[in-house]
């Protein structure tokens, strides 16, 4: 009975190392598919990322013409103010320069108003 105990013995061994062979190679399996996973996430990604990278060009390339004539439209009107500013303070400075002297050279002095009569 002992050798066919042995042999017994010997078979469950045999499965046994079967066994963590194929549990061995299933772990493979397994960590090849997720790093094959990853791969294709990464380019898919990648790819992801290039088409709304050229998404933008076009729409920032679209959108440069409108931003160059806005900024000449605010460039025109800014100086138009800004000579419209000019020309009126050429025109004034005199009048505002006197006025001011005049302020202050000509003062009267008068009680305020608050100021009762005792």
């Amino acid at each position: 009975m002992s050798a066919q105990q042995s042999q017994g013995i010997q078979t469950l061994l045999e499965a046994e190392k079967a066994a963590a062979k194929i549990v061995q190679e299933a772990r493979q399996y397994r960590v090849q598919k997720l790093k094959d996973a990853r791969t294709e996430a990464e380019k898919e990604i990648e790819e992801y990322k290039k088409s709304k990278e050229d998404e933008f060009k076009k729409f920032q390339a679209s959108r440069d013409g409108t931003t160059s004539q806005a900024q000449a439209s605010v460039d025109k009107d800014t100086e138009v103010k800004l000579k419209s500013i000019t020309e009126s303070y050429g025109s004034n400075k005199d009048t505002v320069v006197q006025k001011l002297l005049d302020r202050v050279t000509q003062v009267k002095p008068e009680l305020h108003k608050n100021l009762r009569k005792a």
